[in-house]
């Protein structure tokens, strides 16, 4: 019986995906014996309400130098993460000394804008490649975890801070507890806990499956945050609903009593409930769904291919693992995936091993058909590739089902 990291309740598995690589693990083919896998099964927790992986992967493997993932490498996510931070400090960032601090701020493009502005600033980034890069631009940066023992630690370096962000991080963390105890020893009495993460309501209405792998340990929804949070001495006091990535949520969180929550998060709630979200019934729903993607997606690639029609995949994204793999897809279905990372081309996808291109060679020539993985990029995407539909191509997507564009 798995046992929730939250409360210790029951968790309750809906799905499980087997066997699956790190999602960001992109090898070199002479590199592939020494993949690290694990099995990715999903549950909720029958006390709580949080859904939740069932076998945790050492943070160390997913989180090291060489982590590929650059929260600047999309147009749209830049121009989110400035109007973050300008929205930031124009609302909580604006005492005589303000202090913020970012958990796993990546490249640094929010807080970037927050030194621009001249405001004390520090992010806190376990991958130091990334972490370089943020330094190159000014960006303070301290390379390391966030849990209970760091945030004490900046907190007596550097005093409290007035707003805590993390954006696509905080769902990474098995232990919340003690980041939840972190925030305690570092947030200034009147502060707020920001963070922005997918959002389970989303992923079971739009069937966006491939949210679901190892970095992505907690689904989140406002009833199971706000559960969290009181147990740690905080109050739910916000809810954003959030187009990116797919649909996310931003929540934040204060100090309890020290704010009247909006009315936004009861609103939120009673909807979750409505929908009977964390109920197992519905999870398991979720889990047919999965496999008529699947079954529907590997049908159309085998026609394609016996009609003889050159298909490959676009956006070598970390959340395409779950999919390549759960539904076997492999180099004899999509014989490339084309992706504009430089860290990424010339490896292979994790497990699947379909090799990785640069973008800049799908054009040479165009296939007839394209896996669009980087569906949360998807105007984007299109808007820069507009040869490949002039010149006849389609696309391919899988969610909520399967279809060409």
């Amino acid at each position: 019986m798995t046992r929730c990291r939250i409360c210790d309740g029951q968790v309750r598995k809906f799905f499980d995906f087997g066997r699956q690589p790190l999602s960001d693990d992109f090898r070199a083919e002479e590199d592939v014996a020494g993949a690290f896998y694990f099995q990715l099964a999903v549950g909720v927790c029958a006390s709580c309400s949080m859904v939740q992986l069932l076998e945790e992967v050492p943070r160390e493997r997913m989180f090291n130098y060489d982590y590929p993932y650059h929260s600047s490498g999309s147009q749209r996510m830049r121009e989110h993460f400035a109007q973050t931070a300008r929205d930031l400090l124009a609302t909580e960032l604006t005492g005589p000394d303000p202090f913020c601090v970012e958990i796993g701020s990546n490249d640094g493009v929010m807080l970037g804008v927050v030194k621009d502005a001249g405001v004390r600033h520090l992010g806190v980034e376990p991958s130091g490649g990334v972490a370089e890069l943020a330094r190159k631009d000014g960006v303070r940066v301290r390379t390391d975890f966030f849990e209970q023992s760091t945030a004490a630690q900046i907190a007596a370096e550097e005093g409290r801070a007035d707003v805590i962000y993390a954006a696509n991080t905080i769902c990474h963390i098995p232990y919340l507890d003690s980041v939840f105890r972190g925030v305690d020893a570092l947030l200034s009495p009147g502060g707020v806990f920001v963070f922005e993460d997918p959002y389970l309501g989303d992923i079971v209405e739009r069937h966006t499956f491939d949210q679901i792998y190892d970095e992505h340990f907690y689904l989140f929804t406002a009833t199971s945050v706000r559960e969290v949070a009181r147990r740690f001495g905080f109050d739910l006091v916000d809810v954003r609903r959030l187009p990116v990535h797919g649909g996310e949520v931003r929540y934040t969180i204060a100090r309890a009593g020290a704010r009247t929550p909006s009315p936004a998060v009861e609103k939120l709630i009673a909807e979750e409930s409505e929908r009977r979200l964390h109920d197992l019934d519905v999870l398991e729903g979720l889990g047919t769904g999965i496999d008529r993607i699947c079954e529907d997606l590997v049908k159309l690639l085998r026609d394609l291919r016996d009609q003889g029609a050159r298909v490959a995949g676009y956006g070598a994204t970390a959340k395409s693992a779950t999919v390549l793999n759960y539904a076997g897809i492999g180099p004899e279905l999509l014989p490339c995936v084309y992706d504009t990372t430089p860290a990424k081309i010339g490896r292979l996808m994790p497990g699947s091993h379909i090799p990785i291109r640069s973008a800049a060679e799908f054009g040479r020539p165009y296939p007839d058909y394209a896996v669009l993985f980087a569906w949360n990029h998807t105007d984007e995407i299109l808007a820069r590739e507009t040869g490949f539909t002039e010149q006849g191509g389609r696309w391919i997507v899988y969610v909520p089902s399967v279809r060409v564009l």
